[in-house]
């Protein structure tokens, strides 16, 4: 007998809830704010918008279903299930917070704040909870599956990430490895930089895309649902021991870019969680590619 699907909401604490956890009280935090010329009152105002559609959504969800909320900072304890439809309400980098998790099941991205987000990931109003929550689990229904980029290390430690994943220093101090592709024979060209960054077609719209524009990159952006990434190394330093040949390009299916740690350390986190790196010491190596897994967005 199989289980009913359960619907998980993810969702991270506001900007109110972070001033009350530091400050310990409304009056306190609003006193803080209004020392600095600003009002807690919008910041006020989000968070009620916030709850509002949690709410809303926690009450559309189908009564013969089970039901769970995770907080951002929770996700890499929180146990997914294969049954689930994910919900989240909130901001489009919380979809990428939680894709890293995943392994097939829908998303429903819940916008709290229309206007404020770019609602690229987060492209419905909590008012249409219910019919997505439907659709999700109804064979046919129409949705993308937005492309990953993973990095596997020699020792199997592997890493998701929608957006990008980037390597480099865990400090500000320059990073030391080996850069080359699958088809080199050598070793790879020894680089010293502040990092690789390895991104996707929906990362074209924030850090990825950045890189592209400053570099005036006249490689074709990918879109997200292409099966194609895009690959930066930010500000290398050519020196008697260090070249600057292979400073970007992109990866198809079945290509990879391989990096061997010449530093101490190099960390290697995907969308900003930092919090959840791949630590990889001298000697280690690593290769991105396009991942088998890719993110199931209900549209």
């Amino acid at each position: 007998m199989s289980l009913a699907p359960r619907a998980v909401l993810v969702h991270r604490r506001t900007e109110y809830e972070e001033l009350l956890a530091r400050h310990g009280t409304h009056g306190q935090a609003a006193f803080f704010l209004t020392s600095r010329g600003r009002s807690i009152d919008e910041v006020l105002r989000r968070h009620e918008r916030t709850q509002h559609a949690l709410r809303e959504v926690a009450a559309a969800v189908p009564l013969t279903w089970r039901s769970s909320r995770v907080e951002r900072a929770d996700l890499d304890r929180f146990l997914f299930a294969p049954e689930d439809v994910v919900v989240v309400v909130g901001q489009d980098g919380l979809v990428a917070n939680t894709a890293k998790y995943l392994h097939g099941q829908p998303v429903v991205g819940i916008d709290t704040d229309p206007g404020r987000n770019p609602g690229v990931l987060v492209r419905h109003r909590c008012t249409d909870a219910a019919a997505l929550l439907r659709a999700a689990t109804t064979a046919g229904s129409r949705a993308e599956e937005l492309t990953m980029v993973e990095a596997v290390a020699d020792d199997t430690q592997r890493l998701l990430a929608l957006n990008e994943i980037y390597l480099g220093s865990p400090g500000h101090q320059t990073a030391r490895y080996r850069l080359g592709s699958d088809d080199d024979q050598g070793p790879g060209e020894a680089q010293a930089s502040s990092g690789v960054l390895v991104g996707t077609g929906t990362g074209a719209t924030g850090w990825l895309r950045s890189l592209w524009l400053e570099r005036g990159s006249r490689a074709e952006l990918p879109a997200p649902c292409e099966r194609r990434l895009l690959w930066f190394v930010r500000e290398a330093w050519p020196s008697p021991t260090s070249g600057t040949t292979k400073v970007a390009g992109e990866l198809g299916r079945g290509q990879g870019l391989q990096l061997t740690v010449e530093s101490d350390r190099i960390v290697v986190f995907g969308d900003g969680m930092e919090g959840d790196a791949l630590e990889l010491t001298w000697g280690q190596s690593v290769r991105l590619g396009i991942a088998g897994t890719s993110l199931h967005l209900v549209t």
